[in-house]
């Protein structure tokens, strides 16, 4: 018989610019590209919809193979019933992801030779078979300390919720009930076992999703409530042999989330970067994030996005409605169907502000066995402070220009360019001086008009 391929999930898996490196409360950028999990060949995600001890988990599945292979384990903390597990929408997860990755945005410089209030003008925008088991087998999962909690189906999915007494006997249950186990789990599993956790199991069921219409495994949604706010890695090291990325979408009431076992820390953030990445974004944002990841050695987790589900600036994506936050398991919302806010005609600078009292934490981790040899724990915070991934291409003005400011600002132009072209080499750890030459045969530091001047 063929070897099943095993993937173990993760739980609980407005001013412009002047000068060259401004903060600011508003960004009101022109949104050009965003950083999204579509960079990373292997990326797993989770949302999680915490208040209080009340949790709704949902995960995608990032599975690679065929659907008659594909099953998880999750430790969970309780034991869950049918009506605490769903099958979820994968747009939600898109959704999710599109409105808070990290974003590269335009500005355009404005005539030096205008008065200021008219610089500080915004430019516009254009499982196993169901049925009651025999007493014998029920007598043989007995000795090996296994019983089984729950069973239930849910759309294509055949669910378990297990709960064992020793490693030993789970591992060896899982593999004569058809999940081949990989080697080193046994030792993965101890710990959650003397939590005194609860294992929930998923398989496909291929007769359900061959008559479905589905044509990829949808997110499997569960909802518990515990004091542990966790997510249990460890599983997900079993079958790794390269480095793993996390993306966990954090929603609450309250504010932003944190890892509080390992460091949280923010993306390099703000800076501007040579006009030429806007062509290479996706190879920057890789290199930029491996570059971080080196220097904090490993074991940090990193803060990509934390905002209030009601607004943004720049948007990458639109805000998620109410419909679509309670979809991805917001259960704190108003019931009111008229808090849900129209999305805005096209062209609309910004989306309109949506009544969620949501707050969203994006956080990325990439992990290895040796450095993050803990499961993640969080917490949620007070602190709505709003930050984002945001880099910055600033365009010269190239109009005429004829004043005392702009043969100064001519002058500092080179000046900008250089500094630009060091701070990519030490965000991305390039060479500097290939930086130097993609930006003269792009045409950042030969513009005629200013040459003449």
């Amino acid at each position: 018989m063929k070897k099943l391929k095993w993937l173990i999930s993760l739980l609980l898996t407005c001013v412009v610019i002047l000068g060259f490196a401004p903060t600011a409360s508003a960004f009101c950028g022109f949104y050009v590209a965003k950083a999204d999990t579509k960079l990373y060949n292997k990326a797993s995600q989770v949302v999680i919809a915490r208040d209080d001890n009340k949790t709704v988990l949902t995960m995608a599945n990032d599975f690679q193979g065929e659907v008659k292979d594909f099953a998880i384990v999750v430790p969970v903390p309780t034991v869950l019933q049918k009506e605490q597990v769903r099958v979820a929408k994968p747009s939600i997860i898109e959704r999710l992801d599109a409105f808070s990755a990290p974003r590269l945005v335009e500005y355009f410089d404005s005539n030096p030779c205008v008065d200021y209030d008219d610089v500080r003008r915004p430019m516009p925008m254009a499982a196993p078979t169901a049925g009651i088991l025999q007493e014998a087998e029920r007598a043989r999962d007995r000795n090996l300390g296994v019983t089984v909690e729950a069973r239930f189906n849910v759309g294509e999915y055949d669910i378990l919720i297990l709960s064992a007494k020793e490693s030993g006997g789970l591992e060896t249950w899982l593999n004569r009930n058809g999940y081949k186990i990989p080697r080193g789990a046994k030792a993965l599993l101890k710990p959650y076992i003397r939590q005194n956790m609860k294992f929930f199991v998923a398989k496909v069921n291929l007769d359900k999703f061959e008559t479905s219409g589905y044509q990829n495994l949808r997110p499997l949604q569960i909802a518990y409530e515990s004091p542990k706010f966790m997510l249990p890695i460890r599983l997900g090291m079993i079958n790794a042999t390269t480095e793993q990325d996390l993306i966990a979408y954090i929603l609450s009431p309250k504010g932003q989330a944190e890892v509080t076992n390992y460091r949280t820390v923010k993306v390099p953030s703000g800076n501007n970067i040579p006009i030429y990445v806007k062509q290479e974004f996706g190879d920057f944002y890789k290199s930029m994030f491996q570059t971080s990841y080196l220097k904090e050695d490993r074991k940090v987790a990193f803060l990509e996005y934390a905002w209030d589900m009601g607004s943004c600036d720049p948007c990458s994506a639109e805000p998620l409605n109410n419909e679509e936050l309670k979809e991805a398991g917001v259960f704190w919302l108003d019931k009111n169907p008229s808090d849900v806010a129209p999305f805005p005609p096209s062209g609309f600078r910004r989306p309109p502000i949506v009544s969620s009292n949501v707050f969203i934490t994006r956080l990325h981790v990439r992990y290895t066995r040796d450095k993050f040899p803990e499961d993640l724990m969080f917490q949620t915070t007070a602190n709505t402070e709003n930050f984002q991934g945001r880099y910055v291409l600033q365009h010269p003005f190239t109009g005429e220009a004829k004043c005392s400011a702009a043969r100064e600002y001519k002058r500092g132009l080179n000046r900008r360019y250089e500094q630009e072209a060091q701070t990519l080499a030490k965000l991305t750890n390039w060479n500097i001086q290939d930086i130097r030459r993609k930006m003269k045969l792009n045409g950042q530091a030969a513009l005629s008009w200013w040459q003449r001047g």
